[in-house]
């Protein structure tokens, strides 16, 4: 844990002699909405520790976008959470107020597989992207020659995030769609419900950056930065 805290703390210090920068963009991770093994760093822009944390602004806007930066592998997961969301959880979808893309590969919401993406490498990138129609866990350890013709889903191209990467999250009250270093990973997620945030899942090492504005990627066509909810009006 100590050495999960230290690499969390790099680049940020305590001394009072350095100067308290005002940050242009009031949306950052919420340290009011989080997961009590949760820290918050880095001016509300980087996660760590065991837990959820929630952006401070809901996506109210048409279309939003944000980042985020694999810092350091782990346990993690990065999607949508209500404030419903049980936020001491280390997996993201496990319950029927988060939608996320996990470290093991599954893109979740309510405990159900959505999408399962097999591993694989960017100097092969032929892995599978195995698209399930939801199947609990108790159907995990079928084959696919075994499962039903209902649940057997289809295959294309693609590879999971790794150290470094940038996953990108866009929202529009219809989809919830993932980028990979500015690719789309095809994975869209529907049905989401209620009042969203931002949501950022840790544990066993995992760091997360949230990027909130100068993207490392151009966002999807019509899409930008989340807006605080007074800019709105």
């Amino acid at each position: 844990m100590f050495c999960c805290f230290k690499n969390c703390m790099n680049g940020f210090s305590l001394t009072p002699s350095v100067p308290i920068r005002v940050k242009s963009n009031p949306v950052q991770l919420d340290t009011l909405h989080m997961g009590h093994e949760v820290v918050i760093v880095k001016g509300g822009q980087r996660v760590c520790g065991s837990g959820c944390a929630l952006g401070n602004a809901p996506l109210v806007q048409n279309k939003a976008y944000f980042e985020v930066k694999l810092q350091q592998g782990g346990v993690w997961a990065v999607g949508l959470a209500t404030r419903d969301a049980d936020l001491n959880r280390v997996h993201g979808g496990v319950d029927k107020e988060s939608w996320c893309l996990n470290s093991d590969g599954t893109v979740r919401h309510d405990n159900v597989e959505l999408y399962h993406l097999k591993p694989g490498s960017r100097e092969s990138p032929t892995s599978e992207l195995l698209v399930t129609t939801g199947f609990s866990n108790d159907n995990e350890n079928q084959t696919e020659n075994e499962k039903p013709e209902s649940e057997k889903g289809e295959e294309s191209a693609a590879v999971m995030p790794g150290e470094g990467d940038i996953i990108g999250v866009a929202y529009d009250h219809v989809e919830l769609n993932f980028f990979l270093n500015g690719e789309n990973m095809e994975i869209p997620v529907r049905n989401i419900k209620g009042t969203v945030y931002p949501a950022l899942f840790v544990d066993d090492g995992a760091i997360l950056d949230i990027i909130l504005d100068n993207f490392r990627y151009p966002p999807p066509s019509g899409y930008a930065k989340i807006m605080v909810e007074q800019s709105l009006l």
